[in-house]
């Protein structure tokens, strides 16, 4: 009878314990974001250390840690080698227990670490990674891409460029995911308005020798050379071309991405003239040169904030006012996800957006023209806005998406 007694008794106590359970995990205040990006190599300017001002800034700015909350952040160099990525971020996932990982430039590393976030329902905040396959046909429930992707640069400046009269093109392509991704885009924007790609050339990743492949270039008589690839190999790629004479003989560069940091790299003599697209440019309004001139105080070396760097401090913010709005961190990433999903995000640099179904966040983009020398007025007074293209002409139509989340 005793034994019968305590048996019910012991029931009842582990029965209340469940009951406890449920609320105790959705009050947990904790979180913790990790950085993985290329911190020392040729897109380090772009984010690297810059990346972790910024998350370090969304921290802050959430106002979190004044309620109670305990917001660790973590950073790590991927060095562009997707195993590299993936086992960091599985040793972060497993061991440290980590919740985002964030921003993941170099498209073949984030495709890489999309996939290991799904399996183990964490969340991947990309906003470095440019392939639009991450809210394409590679989308999954965990990863949201909230900056730009290779569809927004392909409809901004292949567009632009071709319907001005530069109906013929070259592309000189970084050879991995996010150049291949770009190129793909960008080629297929340039026919459907009536122009012809001649053809194309593929470099390896932070390449320092350009001649062959601007040679190659030269030689195809296209109206513009397409530069499909970012940071460094960008800027060696103009300088190069420069030093070949191509603009001089009246062929036309496409910087299909380009970057503020990139731009000052180059100093406006060498860049003047160049056409882009970005989702955002640091002297926008008042409210993007209060921030940037305070991130810039942070920055190790002292430059004004990338778009990438906008975009992530842009999508953590959210991530983390979203585990207040759910109150507390679930440590479930697919549920997070799907509440930013249904939450409109709002910060001072983009405004108010949503984020669609497949992950992909909807802002407008800019297509910008270096400035003259002699047009810049003050220190990073770099870029003059050509067109603002629509958040609905910037992201891939839903209709049109091969992610597997949307139902057609």
């Amino acid at each position: 009878m005793r034994t019968t007694r305590a048996r019910r008794y012991a029931a009842l106590i582990a029965c209340a314990g469940l009951g406890l359970a449920t609320p105790a995990l959705a009050q947990d205040k904790t979180a913790k974001i990790a950085v993985l990006n290329d911190m020392s190599s040729l897109y380090a300017d772009i984010g690297g250390p810059n990346s972790v001002v910024a998350v370090k800034m969304a921290v802050e700015d959430s106002g979190l840690a004044a309620k109670g909350w305990k917001i660790d952040v973590l950073s790590a160099d991927h060095q562009n080698k997707p195993d590299v990525g993936v086992n960091t971020a599985r040793q972060w996932i497993d061991v440290d227990k980590v919740d985002a990982i964030v921003d993941t430039p170099t498209s073949s590393v984030a495709l890489a670490v999309s996939n290991l976030v799904k399996e183990k329902n964490s969340i991947l905040i990309n906003s470095g990674g440019a392939s639009a396959d991450l809210t394409g046909k590679a989308c999954t429930p965990n990863t949201l891409s909230v900056t730009y992707d290779t569809y927004m640069l392909a409809n901004g400046t292949g567009k632009a460029l071709t319907k001005a009269g530069g109906d013929s093109w070259f592309f000189l392509t970084s050879d991995y995911a996010f150049g291949h991704a770009l190129e793909r885009d960008t080629a297929a924007v340039v026919t459907a308005n009536g122009g012809k790609v001649l053809g194309g050339v593929k470099h390896p990743l932070n390449t320092s020798d350009f001649s062959s492949f601007l040679l190659q270039a030269q030689a195809s008589k296209a109206k513009v050379i397409g530069l499909a690839n970012a940071g460094g190999d960008t800027t060696n790629a103009i300088k190069q071309a420069s030093e070949f004479g191509i603009v001089a003989g009246g062929q036309k560069l496409a910087a299909l991405l380009l970057f503020i940091n990139d731009v000052h790299s180059l100093g406006l003599k060498t860049a003047q003239g160049l056409t882009f697209t970005e989702s955002f440019y640091w002297d926008m309004n008042d409210k993007t040169r209060e921030w940037s001139k305070r991130f810039q105080k942070l920055s190790p070396k002292g430059t004004m904030p990338s778009m990438t760097v906008a975009g992530l401090y842009s999508g953590v913010l959210h991530y983390l006012k979203t585990l207040e709005a759910m109150g507390g961190n679930s440590h479930d990433g697919a549920k997070v996800v799907a509440k930013m999903k249904e939450l409109p995000s709002d910060d001072p640099l983009f405004g108010k957006a949503t984020i669609r179904a497949d992950g992909r966040k909807m802002i407008p983009a800019y297509l910008f023209e270096v400035k003259k020398p002699e047009e810049s007025k003050y220190p990073w007074d770099y870029y003059k806005t050509i067109a603002t293209i629509s958040p609905e002409d910037a992201a891939k139509p839903l209709e049109a998406s091969e992610c597997p989340l949307i139902k057609k």
